[in-house]
């Protein structure tokens, strides 16, 4: 698929709300993102318990770190999840919890004495199954800068408080979420697809709900390149598709203009509402739905 360019320009004044602080979300996923969605996980809960009647499915197209699944899986948001995801080392992670290998990931975890040279040996074979590919993945999300597995990112140097590639590794808490995700695994599917086609597929599910948010190049920004192996949409497409789904949507993108024109030529409502990135520069995040009244309605 080519890549759609969008003008960066900011066009939506920021709804008025109040930036969430994310260490009072619970982290559920395994993943450290640069495009993670914890800090929007109160609005995703509102916008759930907005509708009429609790979804049969929540679906998520482009699941990356799945922090919205999650969350969804296990408050109980919907009465099941549809994960899917395209790259093929974050979904090798996630075949292997939900497959039956998470033990065996977590005491790889907990055992894997951690240095510099460890990680280099770690990283450098190269006859991987899936399970030692879920680990891998998982190592480099946690020891590489900002937790990237585009090609071409390095580790660690000097960290937090000059703890260097141990910076980010929490062995025992990152096994203790795997285990937790596994509790709940009865109430996932796992799709290693792609997120439009099987969006696509799903469109006529009147009964499901769709969290759409494309960890894609967009506004002309080149951070996607940069932060994911698969960073190509045809972002036209997704929102044609987008107009087809018969159940309720909810959309998030950068705060542009191409955005936003892309939402008006499809009738879509869009409100802009405050973040903080992983600077902790204060932004805004443009939603987009069909109808977007229960989130101005709920400040």
């Amino acid at each position: 698929m080519e890549q759609t360019t969008l003008f960066p320009e900011v066009r939506h004044k920021p709804h008025h709300g109040h930036i969430v602080n994310v260490a009072s979300v619970p982290q559920r996923s395994p993943f450290r993102y640069p495009g993670g969605k914890t800090w929007l996980i109160p609005v995703v809960r509102r916008w759930l318990k907005s509708r009429p009647a609790k979804p049969t499915e929540l679906i998520e197209p482009f699941a990356g770190g799945a922090i919205v699944s999650l969350t969804a899986a296990f408050e109980e948001l919907a009465e099941s999840v549809l994960m899917v995801e395209r790259d093929d080392e974050v979904s090798a992670v996630w075949q292997t919890i939900f497959n039956g290998g998470s033990q065996q990931l977590v005491d790889r975890i907990i055992r894997f004495d951690l240095t510099l040279e460890n990680v280099h040996a770690e990283l450098g074979k190269r006859d991987r199954s899936r399970e030692d590919m879920a680990f891998h993945t998982i190592l480099r999300n946690r020891v590489n800068h900002g937790g990237i597995l585009a090609p071409g990112s390095g580790v660690l140097k000097n960290g937090e408080n000059g703890r260097g590639i141990k910076s980010r590794w929490y062995p025992e808490t990152l096994g203790k979420r795997i285990v937790n995700i596994a509790h709940v695994k009865k109430r996932i599917r796992f799709i290693h697809g792609d997120g439009l086609a099987v969006l696509k597929e799903y469109a006529h599910r009147a009964d499901a709900a769709f969290f759409i948010d494309p960890p894609y190049t967009a506004a002309g920004k080149k951070a996607g390149k940069r932060l994911y192996s698969h960073n190509e949409l045809n972002h036209e497409a997704l929102f044609d598709i987008a107009a087809t789904i018969t159940g309720d949507f909810l959309m998030t993108y950068d705060n542009a203009e191409g955005v936003e024109t892309l939402a008006r030529q499809h009738n879509f409502d869009t409100c802009a509402i405050p973040m903080k990135n992983t600077h902790h520069a204060e932004m805004t995040e443009l939603l987009v739905g069909r109808d977007l009244d229960w989130l101005r309605h709920s400040v």
